[in-house]
């Protein structure tokens, strides 16, 4: 769906960009009320039976948002859609990271939660191109409907993982308990706000851009057609930065540097986007601009790991997410207005914000452990 997204809501669904923006924020608001108790759902209950659950629920939001094209029955579709993302934030990585805990492997967290992400991505990547072409051709719904092929893959799969024992045993404590020593844990915590303050802000940035760069192609001048191509590189930029963390810390010089200058670059993007309409510029913007932003979530995932315990760490995480999605809930029908009095103009304050953000955040080198 990623090439034709916001035809898809526009077009076929026939709302506003703000009203698109409405329903973000919808979904944020309600990813970020079931955070935490579908993050404990998994610290209790277990990782696996929490991403299975998620996947039922996806295919499930997928049929709804189908089912006609009403704004109100976006709101139910979006709904479900955040139950099932909320269900799934926190547990899938918690599942893998006490997987690597088990084998004695954590050191390769931050390639392991790299490649993980890549994977994700690799179908969002190759998806874009032929959701484009199928929307061409038999509708801009169609590529929503498919979607249930994918996601009914991956329920089948879901049932066949096995979880990994950890030494704790989360399942004899009460669900509040394991509710308030995650938040309690995360407040205590100096340096995991500090990383998750980093990561939250330049990561809110990031996001828009995803919902900006088919508005920044219309402007520019390039045709509908293309849009899921395009969607490939920004994609494809995100695999390429997440697989090649430590040749990039080599190549900076430092983990501090790394994080410092992909939020830099990230923010100098978007004033650039800002700035031109020349289409070689544009692409520039969106692949690298948006690939650096969107990288950075495996790289702080596998950071945040190393000062979380296994019993907490799937609320502590959906906490971290919670602060994520908390930005994006306000910011949303803000970039939304902003946007429609001036595309540009928001890219370029967006862009200043993260610039400023990159020199003022207190991550220090001490803080990056892999």
């Amino acid at each position: 769906m990623g090439g034709v997204l916001v035809p898809f809501f526009l077009e076929w669904g026939k709302i506003s960009f703000t009203q698109l923006m409405i329903l973000q924020s919808w979904f944020m608001l309600w990813t970020f009320i079931l955070e935490v108790p579908t993050g404990t759902i998994a610290d209790y209950l277990g990782r696996k039976q929490s991403i299975i659950l998620s996947v039922f629920v996806n295919i499930i939001a997928v049929l709804v948002y189908a089912s006609m094209p009403n704004f109100y029955i976006f709101l139910l579709g979006e709904f479900l859609w955040a139950m099932s993302a909320a269900l799934m934030s926190g547990a899938d990585e918690a599942f893998v990271y006490d997987t690597l805990k088990k084998i004695d492997e954590t050191k390769q967290s931050k390639k392991i939660f790299g490649k993980l992400e890549s994977f994700r991505l690799a179908g969002i990547m190759f998806g874009a191109p032929i959701g484009s072409v199928i929307a061409t051709h038999f509708g801009l719904r169609a590529p929503m409907l498919l979607f249930v092929i994918p996601l009914g893959i991956a329920f089948l799969i879901s049932l066949t993982l096995k979880e990994p024992k950890t030494k704790q045993k989360t399942e004899s404590k009460r669900y509040i308990s394991i509710l308030k020593e995650g938040f309690k844990f995360f407040y205590k915590n100096k340096v995991l706000k500090i990383l998750t303050t980093d990561f939250v802000v330049i990561n809110a940035i990031a996001y828009f851009m995803i919902w900006l760069y088919q508005p920044m192609l219309k402007q520019a001048g390039v045709g509908l057609k293309y849009f899921g191509i395009v969607h490939a590189f920004f994609v494809l930029s995100q695999i390429l930065i997440m697989n090649n963390y430590r040749r990039l810390e080599k190549l900076f010089g430092s983990k501090k540097r790394m994080v410092f200058l992909s939020a830099l670059i990230t923010g100098i993007m978007f004033v650039v986007g800002g700035l031109t309409t020349w289409v070689p510029a544009v692409l520039w913007v969106i692949i690298v601009g948006g690939g650096f932003g969107m990288a950075r979530r495996p790289l702080f995932v596998s950071y945040m790991n190393k000062y979380i315990p296994s019993s907490k760490r799937a609320t502590v995480l959906s906490s971290v997410s919670m602060a994520r999605r908390f930005v994006s809930i306000i910011l949303n029908p803000i970039i939304g207005f902003m946007v429609d009095w001036s595309l540009n103009y928001t890219l370029i304050i967006l862009g200043a914000i993260a610039i400023i953000f990159s020199f003022i955040s207190r991550v220090k080198e001490s803080h990056l452990i892999d």
